[in-house]
């Protein structure tokens, strides 16, 4: 069975820095992409980092690059992301999503996961 489990969120200062894990079990973390997206209020869930699992190819969309880094440590089946220098703007609930099927970390970046772990809330406020 696919588990993603997401962790690290809570709530920092503008300018701060936070990092968030997924672990993956249930699947061998080497084929599939995996990623992190986000949802604020109101708002269209949106991708903000994607890795290729198979290669470590990494996306990262522009309104997050610079700031925001995806990788794995050491347990391959765990993917960070670093988020750095917050905004108010990056408050969401942040999520780790796969498709199985689905090795480009751009690809996955621009559709949809068909597997989701949980929401680890992201507040960035003074």
């Amino acid at each position: 069975q696919v588990q993603l489990q997401a962790s690290g969120g809570g709530l920092v200062q503008p300018g701060g820095s936070l990092r968030l894990s997924c672990a993956a079990s249930g699947f061998t973390l080497n084929r599939p992409a995996i990623g992190w997206f986000r949802q604020a209020p109101g708002q269209e869930r949106e991708a903000v980092a994607c890795l290729s699992t198979n290669n470590e190819i990494t996306y990262v969309p522009d309104f997050v690059k610079g700031r925001f880094t995806i990788f794995r440590g050491e347990a391959k089946n765990v993917v960070y992301l670093q988020m750095d220098n917050l905004r108010p703007e990056d408050t969401a609930v942040y999520y780790c999503g796969t498709d199985l099927g689905q090795a480009s970390s751009y690809a996955l970046c621009h559709g949809r996961p068909t597997e989701w772990g949980q929401g680890t809330q992201v507040t960035v406020s003074s």
